[in-house]
């Protein structure tokens, strides 16, 4: 029943936009839903949140490119304050992180980036974080803080170039990651959404080719399925309202974020959609170990407890991490698998490699209560002065998706994957996991901006023999995940 029910939901969506997936696919020659890399069997993204490739990855000596270090040892990136103090680069004494700090906003994204001179990430703060310590963004973590981490980029193929898919926060770039647009979004708040991209989701495009996909998530199925009984029109309704409510009263946006715990629902998703493609991470370990993982999976973290993100301990995520990836490689469908572990943004967190420009994925720009007229805002400012004054802080700045976000840390973990301490310093972003998804099986595009990306295929060797078909065993151990409550 629910799978008849979405097959005719995502063909209502294709009458009702003919120039959605209307591009030639990879290989124009051959069919779309074409295998064309048969050796791979399941494709599985298991996204953190929220840190630099410095800021995790830095350290990381001799292999990639982190922090230029001195003589000591020491990394030489420094920052200023305002009135000239140095804010050196600094190790954190605890891998527990502070609250609110430091911010990735699409304004401070903007400050941070600085034109190219990517030395604003000590402004950021002082801008745009009242009473906020600026020093926050220049700490980082080493191998002692996270050794599972540290054996996994020295293991498995790195790419020192895989950057955010704008400059902004998570919902922005988490939606790159399933329809290649943010479709205006530029904040957490979130602002419009209701919305759904007139492009599609990379979900429509699976299901209408018959391919498999499940997100697994954390969040209580009867919590989910109440919210979505209604059905996929009045939960954008409700959306709707409640975006236009919280972007007034910006101490209500955890309220609506709290509705939003797995990835595929940055658009609004439907019941029949949660009922076919929606599962828990109890049931991703299962699947793992049977062997019965769908062709692509999205693999979330508890967003609460083991996602990375401030305040949260980033060893809780590592743990979470190394029992998905430990999962994979142990299970039965190993032999066929690609695993991409990557973060959906920096956190706000200092790296010294300016994003590249990229090119807009369409002709939406980034909308935002600001751009109401300056009058309206006048009468409104005497009431809602405070509301204003942080929509301010985390809105302002260039409404155009023509650049990437900053680096962030991503490995390929794979039997196919190249050996020897590959470092990959190929330009990708979150787009480039929607190529790779295309390549395979001959879909169209999505948007401009994944028609660009370049797949990851240079981590690979699927003409050799498997280097990894028999997985290695970790040198060193996370804290384990399940120890803590959730």
């Amino acid at each position: 029943m629910w799978l008849e029910s979405e097959a005719r939901g995502v063909e209502r969506f294709f009458r009702r936009h003919p120039n959605a997936a209307s591009a030639p696919p990879p290989n124009p020659d051959l069919p779309i839903g074409t295998d064309t890399l048969p050796d791979i069997k399941h494709i599985v993204i298991l996204m953190m949140e929220n840190h630099s490739y410095d800021n995790y990855l830095g350290m990381l000596a001799g292999h990639g490119d982190g922090f230029t270090l001195d003589a000591s040892g020491q990394p030489t990136a420094v920052e200023t304050k305002a009135d000239g103090t140095p804010v050196p680069a600094h190790h954190f004494p605890s891998p527990t992180q502070s609250r609110g700090l430091p911010t990735q906003s699409w304004h401070a994204s903007q400050i941070q980036y600085h034109d190219g001179a990517n030395d604003g990430f000590v402004a950021s703060v002082e801008q745009t974080v009242l009473k906020g310590d600026p020093t926050v963004p220049m700490g980082y973590w080493t191998e002692s803080d996270l050794p599972f981490y540290y054996w996994l980029a020295r293991t498995f193929p790195l790419a020192d170039r895989w950057f955010g898919s704008c400059l902004g926060p998570t919902f922005p770039n988490r939606r790159f990651l399933m329809a290649a647009t943010a479709n205006g979004l530029i904040d957490d708040l979130p602002v419009g959404m209701a919305d759904y991209p007139d492009t599609g989701t990379i979900f429509d495009v699976l299901t209408r080719n018959g391919i498999s996909w499940t997100n697994y998530h954390a969040t209580p199925t009867v919590k989910s399925v109440f919210k979505r009984a209604l059905g996929r029109p009045v939960l954008r309704v409700v959306r709707w309202i409640a975006s236009h409510t919280v972007k007034w009263f910006p101490p209500l946006v955890h309220v609506l974020q709290d509705n939003l715990q797995f990835t595929a629902d940055l658009y609004p998703l439907g019941l029949a959609r949660f009922m076919c493609h929606l599962r828990s991470t109890d049931q991703f370990f299962a699947d793992a170990k049977a062997g019965a993982l769908p062709q692509v999976s999205i693999v979330d973290p508890d967003f609460g407890a083991f996602s990375e993100e401030n305040p949260g301990n980033i060893q809780h995520g590592e743990g979470f991490a190394a029992a998905v990836i430990d999962a994979v490689m142990n299970g039965q469908g190993w032999p066929g698998t690609v695993l991409i572990w990557l973060y959906d943004e920096h956190g706000g967190y200092y790296d010294h490699v300016p994003p590249p420009a990229a090119v807009p994925p369409d002709d939406v720009l980034g909308r935002s209560l600001l751009q109401l007229p300056n009058w309206f805002k006048a009468l409104l400012r005497p009431v809602l002065k405070t509301q204003i004054a942080q929509l301010d802080a985390i809105d302002l700045g260039t409404r155009a998706y023509d650049r990437l976000g900053f680096r962030v840390p991503a490995v390929v973990v794979s039997p196919f994957a190249r050996p020897g301490g590959y470092v990959s310093h190929t330009t990708y972003d979150h787009t480039s996991v929607l190529k790779l998804i295309e390549t395979k099986w001959n879909l169209p595009p999505l948007t401009k901006r994944d028609a660009e990306a370049v797949a990851p295929l240079d981590m690979l060797d699927l003409a050799a023999p498997p280097a990894f078909l028999t997985p290695p065993t970790a040198t060193a151990a996370a804290t384990p995940w399940g120890t803590w409550p959730t």
